[in-house]
């Protein structure tokens, strides 16, 4: 079992930024996916970002640039350093931790309760 737990989340201004953290208990972050994911209200979930576990990353064309994801295995920690924020980024920030059971597939399997990210104009 893998507990998540996400901060870090607030309120902002356009063109602000924030970083969210997401700590990791249970079992080590290392050798596993990890990836970040967010809702907004009355949109479906997307996935923002993902790094494997060789540490290859990839962001959603729409935070390309702005975000970056990163992680510190001895800590149990995933980061992920949010800049230039929009209001279109307002939504909840949900860490998870998973696997790849193909090449660009990743399955999720532990989720944190997330996160509020609120960017106002």
């Amino acid at each position: 079992q893998v507990q998540l737990v996400e901060s870090g989340g607030g309120l902002v201004q356009a063109g602000g930024s924030l970083m969210l953290s997401c700590v990791a208990s249970g079992r080590t972050i290392s050798g596993y996916a990890m990836a970040w994911y967010r809702q907004a209200p009355g949109r479906q979930r997307e996935r923002v970002a993902i790094m494997t576990p060789d540490s290859s990353i990839a962001y959603a064309k729409y935070v390309q640039g702005r975000f970056t994801i990163s992680r510190d295995n001895a800590k149990s920690t995933l980061f992920l350093q949010m800049n230039n924020l929009k209001p279109d980024d307002t939504a909840v920030y949900y860490c998870t931790w998973g696997y790849i059971p193909a090449p660009g597939l990743y399955e999720p399997e532990y989720w944190g309760q997330g996160t509020q990210v609120t960017v106002s104009s």
